[in-house]
């Protein structure tokens, strides 16, 4: 089945949503990139129950699967780091480690990279492909270098770019290390979500080239940084906007396993929490707090009788904070070297007494030393990460 109607009529909603600029030079790529080859074998679309139905492009009439194919939303290809939609029937359990991004993030990405039509990109993170097409039919094949963690998702990724009429230089290995080989770049994009930008992504962009990737270690509260690098080797931006990626596997946080009450059991301190805890369940105060305690977790865990318990923790750093709501508000009891709590607090009622200012108010500066972020000239606005410190 020809989906050239479909694409068009993406690009025609990228288009009227803002999403794509008018005239844009990504719109004929948009156009004639078909999205329904990267999707093979098959995705996982969600069920009501938690579970993920397989739906396979062979058990498929193919105008339902050019429907699913042109959603825009984010469509699961692989779960629990092995399994594709071609090797299981009927409903499954997993956790997505591989996606077809929503084409709206994918794009819009695209647009904010400010590439020129001769500019070599370093892409981290190939997953489908899909996006690597995309800017194949833009810059052509030889300009676009594509990096992969995952041996199985690269070849299928290479196998859907040959399909579609590309050649380009897909790599199997761990994107944090960026790729030496075909470096310098005048763009680095990330498809994954780190929680910082490696400073070897920083040493393979030329001067005056632009970095663009989501920086946190949270499933949410997360946010997609541009910067430019410098004549110096520093890196200089700040954060665009909100963003959402699956993390680099290296860097993705393990669940915490075990009685989390038992690993609160001995705190050193209890007080009253001047800010209610579950404001880290909002966008931007989940984002401060990842600045102000690197390494941390935001935990909720609902106990037996349906009582949902709150915890910060830092498992490299042995620390915790827990919170218990009564009547009279919440209290908080820490325990480690590190009073998470206390750090988080601070920089959330700074960021309060400023206005609650947005996402986007937040820099950052990028050395082989440290990175630092800021918002304003608040010293309690900013935030100093020593590289031989953070996780």
């Amino acid at each position: 089945m020809d989906s050239a109607p479909e694409r068009r009529a993406l690009a025609d909603r990228l288009t009227a949503s803002g999403v794509l600029r008018p005239e844009s030079p990504w719109r004929p790529a948009v156009e004639e990139v078909p999205r329904e080859l990267f999707l093979n074998p098959g995705v996982f679309l969600p069920t009501d129950g938690g579970l993920w139905q397989p739906v396979t492009a062979l058990g498929t009439p193919p105008s339902e699967w050019s429907r699913i194919a042109y959603r825009d939303e984010s469509l699961v290809t692989q779960l629990d780091g092995h399994l594709t939609a071609d090797r299981t029937t009927g409903l499954v359990t997993g956790v997505p480690t591989s996606s077809s991004t929503t084409p709206t993030t994918v794009v819009g990405m695209l647009e904010q990279l400010d590439v020129a039509d001769d500019d070599s990109v370093l892409e981290i993170g190939t997953g489908t492909g899909y996006s690597s097409a995309l800017m194949c039919h833009r810059l052509g094949d030889d300009n676009v270098t594509t990096v992969e963690v995952d041996p199985q998702v690269a070849a299928r990724a290479d196998a859907a770019l040959e399909v579609a009429g590309h050649s380009t230089w897909t790599v199997t290995g761990d994107g944090l290390l960026g790729h030496p080989a075909r470096s310098p770049y005048d763009r680095v994009i990330a498809t994954c979500a780190v929680r910082r930008i490696p400073y070897t992504w920083v040493r393979q962009t030329r001067p005056g080239g632009i970095i663009l990737a989501t920086i946190g270690s949270w499933p949410y509260g997360t946010g997609l940084a541009k910067v430019a690098v410098n004549d110096d080797g520093s890196a200089e931006g700040q954060i665009i906007g909100r963003s959402s990626f699956m993390h680099a596997r290296a860097q993705a946080l393990p669940p915490l396993a075990g009685d989390l009450s038992a690993r609160t059991a001995y705190a050193d301190t209890e007080r009253p929490a001047r800010i209610p805890p579950v404001l880290l369940g909002e966008w931007m105060p989940a984002f401060l707090a990842q600045l102000a305690v690197p390494g941390a977790q935001f935990v909720r865990a609902t106990v037996g009788d349906g009582t949902e318990n709150l915890y910060l923790f830092d498992a490299e750093r042995e620390s915790f904070a827990a919170f218990t709501e009564d009547t009279e508000g919440w209290t908080v009891r820490q325990g480690g070297p590190l009073a998470l709590w206390d750090a988080v607090e601070e920089t959330l009622t700074a960021w309060r007494d400023a206005g609650g200012p947005d996402i986007a108010s937040v820099r950052l500066h990028i050395t082989k030393e440290a990175h630092t972020y800021w918002i304003g000239d608040q010293q309690a606005l900013r935030w100093e990460h020593p590289l031989h410190r953070l996780p």
